[in-house]
């Protein structure tokens, strides 16, 4: 005769060891009924089970069957049609409470499941998060450069607070950079204008989206309207006579590069540490170029 296999869970093998133990009388039905958290008739009912069906009186009578609190399959179909008809992109919660006011009782956790089953909905753990890849490098010098600012305690407590207006070359890393006071319109543009007469017009010109190279309002001026052309910064005003293509940082991860190029972070306690050593104050960065390996800080002025 072929033996009789049957799967239990820890509970219910914890569960028979218990009751075997009562039969062997190494237990009491009080015992048992402690150990097991149930009542002394529990234990009654199992051991009266167990002498009925053997081990497997422990096992749920419902395993393998479906529960009996389960909706009915055609009530299921109607709901998700209802749901593809008017709340397709609702999520299940939400969704939920608008059945319930059109008469559809369905708990919001039943429906998530169904949305999920007919792929009406992504739960958290299945959806595919945004991988943002960095772009590969340009291949030469000169092809496009990058522009951002550093507000920093750059000279600590030696001189007042400034920003570090920063370009650099997307190929080579090759960098320019000018403390400033301010971060404006006129600072960038001298700058960038610094970057011009030492190497050169790049193609192309990779910055965020602050006003000083955006038109903050979008609306161009009547001259401007009148050749068709859009509203421009003072700053895009002077690329496009350069003829030098601007380019923007339309995400977070996109602004984060260009900050990350230039290295404000480590650069920032780099560089300030190194004039803190040697004193500098303000004055003594008129017409000062410091070449750093790391960085290939090619000139720094005020």
């Amino acid at each position: 005769m072929e033996t009789e296999r049957i799967a239990l869970s820890q509970r219910e093998r914890e569960r028979l060891k218990v009751l075997h133990e009562v039969k062997q009388k190494h237990l009491t039905q009080a015992e048992a009924a402690e150990r097991l958290k149930v009542t002394d008739r529990q234990v009654r009912r199992l051991l009266l089970a167990l002498a009925e069906r053997g081990d497997g009186a422990v096992v749920h009578g419902l395993r393998g069957r479906p529960s009996n609190r389960k909706l009915h399959a055609s009530f299921e179909q109607r709901v998700l049609a209802r749901v593809r008809q008017r709340y397709a992109d609702f999520g299940p919660t939400l969704a939920a409470e608008h059945l319930a006011k059109e008469g559809w009782s369905v708990s919001r956790e039943t429906l998530r499941k169904w949305m999920t089953g007919a792929q009406l909905w992504r739960p958290r753990s299945q959806r595919v998060k945004a991988i943002h890849v960095w772009r590969e490098r340009r291949a030469c010098f000169g092809e496009m450069v990058m522009q951002d600012s550093s507000p920093f305690r750059w000279l600590e407590e030696r001189g007042p607070a400034c920003a570090l207006i920063a370009v650099i070359d997307d190929a080579t890393s090759r960098l320019w950079a000018r403390l400033v006071e301010h971060d404006t319109t006129e600072e960038n543009l001298r700058t960038f204008g610094g970057w011009l007469r030492r190497y050169g017009r790049p193609l192309a010109h990779y910055t965020d989206k602050n006003s000083i190279f955006r038109h903050r309002s979008g609306v161009a001026a009547l001259e401007e309207q009148l050749r068709g052309e859009e509203a421009l910064s003072q700053f895009g005003r002077a690329l496009r006579e350069l003829r030098i293509e601007w380019i923007a940082a339309h995400s977070p991860q996109a602004k984060a590069y260009a900050s990350h190029c230039t290295s404000f972070e480590h650069c920032g306690r780099t560089e300030a540490a190194g004039w803190r050593r040697q004193n500098l104050t303000p004055w003594a960065f008129r017409g000062m170029l410091t070449p750093t390996d790391s960085y290939r800080l090619s000139g720094l002025s005020v």
